[in-house]
């Protein structure tokens, strides 16, 4: 992980700030995520009659891709600010699910810093863009705008 000040990482808007490694989404995952939600709608779970849809497969949830910003998150070398004590998601501007995730395809994250600023002293909001790139297809699982606040 890569620490820098307030300043260097305002000097990063509007640049890409970092792309995760690849994580494979299984059935496994899709399943829980399915258990977890309450969201047992057979395009995710069932693969039998999922092969009868246009997808011809199971397709992970759209919630499933965007809820995966943690861990890649955690997979990318991201900058972080010195000395942050606690971040929390505080919400989002625009999320777009532009292509599904099938069950045993790899994704990636993307990230661009699109605004940071203090809102008070020792505490900064960020806006990145996260878009989920599939392994091998031309067009992303999702773009989002998502905000975050952090603590020092």
């Amino acid at each position: 992980m890569t620490t820098v000040t307030f300043d260097d990482l305002k000097a990063m808007t509007g640049q890409g700030i970092g792309t995760s490694d690849w994580l494979t989404v299984s059935q496994e995952m899709i399943d829980k995520f399915a258990d977890a939600t309450g969201d047992h709608q057979f395009i995710h779970i069932d693969p039998d009659a999922a092969a009868k849809t246009p997808f011809g497969t199971t397709i992970a949830h759209g919630f499933l891709s965007l809820s995966l910003m943690p861990v890649l998150t955690a997979k990318a070398d991201l900058p972080r600010m010195d000395g942050i004590k606690m971040g929390v998601n505080y919400g989002g501007n625009k999320t777009r699910f532009l292509s599904p995730v099938k069950s045993g395809k790899r994704v990636r994250g993307h990230f661009k810093l699109l605004e940071i600023e203090e809102k008070r002293p020792g505490q900064y909001q960020q806006t990145v863009e996260y878009t989920l790139e599939i392994e091998g297809e031309d067009k992303p699982a999702l773009i989002a705008e998502w905000i975050s606040q952090f603590f020092i």
